[in-house]
C-alpha cells in the first residue's frame, strides 16, 4: 500500500474521531434536555461516522501491517462505540447512564492516548 493511501486513511481516521466526540456530546445534550427529534438526527449522523472511523481504521491497520498495539486499539474502539450507544440509548429513555459514561470517558482516553503513541508497547 502506498504512503499516500496510508496517509489518506490516517487523516480520515483522525478527523472522524474528532467528529465522533463532537457529535456524541451534541446528541447527549439534545437527549438530556428533551429534544428527541434533534437527538435522533445527530445520533444517525454519529452512526455514519462510526462506519467512517472503522473503515479508515481498518485501512490504516492494513497499511501499517497489523501491529499488535493497533489491533488492541481497534478492539477497545469497538467497546467504546458500544458504550457510546448504551449511553445515548439510556439517556434517550431517561435511564441512569452514569456508570457507562465514566467507562466511556476512560475508554476514549485510553484509545486516544494509544493513537497518539503516549501509551505504547
Amino acid at each position: 500500500m502506498s504512503d499516500k493511501l496510508i496517509n489518506i486513511f490516517y487523516q480520515s481516521h483522525a478527523g472522524s474521531w474528532a467528529f465522533l466526540v463532537i457529535l456524541f456530546v451534541i446528541a447527549f445534550v439534545l437527549f438530556k434536555i428533551g429534544i428527541a427529534k434533534g437527538g435522533k438526527i445527530v445520533h444517525m449522523i454519529l452512526r455514519l461516522f462510526y462506519i467512517i472511523m472503522l473503515v479508515s481504521g481498518v485501512g490504516t491497520l492494513i497499511g501499517y501491517g497489523f501491529p499488535l498495539m493497533y489491533i488492541i486499539k481497534g478492539i477497545l474502539a469497538f467497546f467504546m462505540i458500544g458504550l457510546m450507544e448504551m449511553v445515548l440509548g439510556r439517556t434517550q429513555r431517561k435511564e441512569p447512564a452514569g456508570m457507562f459514561l465514566i467507562l466511556l470517558i476512560f475508554f476514549v482516553a485510553i484509545v486516544v492516548l494509544m493513537g497518539y503513541g503516549v501509551i505504547s508497547f
